[in-house]
């Protein structure tokens, strides 16, 4: 069997098919997560905390003042982006629970569908 014959064989098994789709569909599915998180999420927190928004909240670790982020970036000025941090750790939580909500609904319909074989 010759090597592309092999490689053929593999790329089409399921499992790869499988894999692909979920990556694909786990991307776009980030992607909703990441705008749930930014643009419900933090505006709420923001609102709870006294309008504080997290995307801007660095420390300057050069010379300079500066209120924005993106101020900062466009100096040159290095910063440590804590704000961001936090963003992405609650992106983050919300994409685990949410795969963990799936998760526990497949398994729920598992245990009560019988598998057809």
């Amino acid at each position: 069997m010759g090597m592309m014959s092999e490689f053929k064989e593999f790329a089409m098994k399921g499992s790869v098919m499988d894999l692909a789709v979920g990556i694909v569909i786990g991307g776009a599915f980030g992607k909703i997560v990441e705008s749930f998180v930014a643009d419900i999420i933090m505006p709420l927190v923001g609102l709870v905390t006294g309008g504080v928004d997290f995307k801007n909240r660095f420390v300057v670790l050069g010379q300079g003042a500066f209120t924005t982020l993106e101020d900062a970036k466009k100096a040159g000025v290095a910063t440590l982006n804590y704000g961001q941090f936090v963003n992405q750790i609650l992106t983050f939580l919300i994409i685990a629970f949410s795969i963990f909500m799936v998760i526990k609904a497949v398994n729920r319909t598992r245990r009560t569908v019988p598998l057809i074989k």
